[in-house]
Order: structure tokens, then sequence, then C-alpha cells
């Protein structure tokens, strides 16, 4: 147990936040891998067959956005329902078109961005959390670079090679700064526990 003077007051980093923090970067690692691996099978054999990518893409930002640390609780509960919305437009896209037709049919039809698209602005989400919390350039990059590709995609001003390209650079950005954040100590993801305390109080009290 590590202990730190916060701006509440003293708080301690337990094995139970660094088991947290470890699953978190575990789980944002994992999905970081498979949106790279989708996307390299996209652009080297076709869209066909990429679905096996997808429950650990899906998977992963769910459990990142389940064990990360965000101060304020909407914005984290308002992540969280993005990535649900977003998983329940991948379902219903995989209903319609197949398992084995979701790439074909995104491209046919771009509308599909509205469906699929929240579960990126969730993604997009933890990008914006990193920058703003550890200043990474590679964390403002999957911030910006997702809604470019998908805006640019659904409103028909970037072609689809553009959109797969800014893509592809989001997913590296994504997986170097999972893998820049393994040596960080475990308390530099869990913050200041003193302000989650504080905020806590703050909401239990009565008329909040």
């Amino acid at each position: 147990m590590t202990n730190f003077e916060g701006a509440y007051g003293p708080y301690s980093i337990t094995a139970d936040d660094e088991r947290e923090v470890f699953s978190y970067r575990l789980a944002l690692f994992t999905a970081a891998l498979a949106q790279v691996g989708l996307l390299l099978q996209w652009r080297q054999l076709g869209g066909a067959s990429l679905w096996p990518w997808l429950p650990p893409l899906l998977i992963g930002v769910g459990l990142a956005l389940r064990w990360i640390h965000i101060y304020l609780r909407p914005l984290h509960r308002a992540l969280q329902l993005l990535w649900l919305v977003g998983c329940l437009g991948f379902a219903a896209l995989a209903f319609n078109a197949g398992p084995n037709g979701m790439a074909e049919a995104i491209a046919n039809n771009p509308r599909w961005i509205w469906a699929i698209g929240p579960f990126f602005a969730a993604l997009a989400g933890i990008g914006f959390k990193e920058f703003f919390c550890f200043r990474r350039p590679e964390a403002i990059g999957v911030t910006l670079l997702l809604p470019l590709a998908l805006l640019g995609s659904l409103m028909g001003l970037l072609p689809t090679a553009v959109s797969g390209s800014l893509m592809g650079l989001e997913a590296a950005l994504l997986l170097v700064l999972t893998l820049r954040k393994f040596p960080m100590p475990a308390a530099a993801d869990v913050g200041d526990k003193s302000v989650f305390a504080y905020l806590d109080a703050q909401r239990q009290q009565p008329g909040s």
C-alpha cells in the first residue's frame, strides 16, 4: 500500500487498485490489438470473415470502461451508454447483413455508421481522457481521427480508402498508447482518490 496526499486529504493506492489498473490497461490493449488485426485483415484480404475480431474489440473497450477512473460520474456513465448503443448497432448490422457481410454493408450503405458510431465515440472518449490526464500525443490522435474518419465517410467527404487509412493510423496510435501505459505506476491511472471521495460525499448530501 502506497500513501499519497490528495487535494482533499490523504489516500492510499491498494493492491486492489493496482489489479484494477492492470485490468484496465490489459482490456484496452486487447481492444487495440483486435482493431489493428481487423483493419490489417480488411486491407490485405478484404471485408469477409472480419467478425472474429469484433468480440475482443467490443468486450475490450467495455471492460476498459468498467475499470477506467473518471472523476465525473455522468461522463463515465455516458461513455458506457455509448458503448452499449454501439454494441447493439453492431448486433443489428450482423443480423441484417450476416457476420461475413458487415464490412460490405457499411461500404454500400454508410448510414450504418449511425448505428455503430456510438461505440467508436466511446473509444474516442477514452482517448480524450488519456490525453486530458497525460497529454500523450497518440491519445489526441485517437480522439480526433476516429470521428474524422467515420463522419467523413458518412457524409461522403472522404473516399473509403482515405477513411480506412485514417482508421488504420488511429488503431496504430491506440496500440502505442496502450503499450506506453504498462510501465506507468498504477497511481497515475487511479488518480486522486480524495477527489472521488469528495464527489461521493457531495452526491450523498441532502438535496444534491
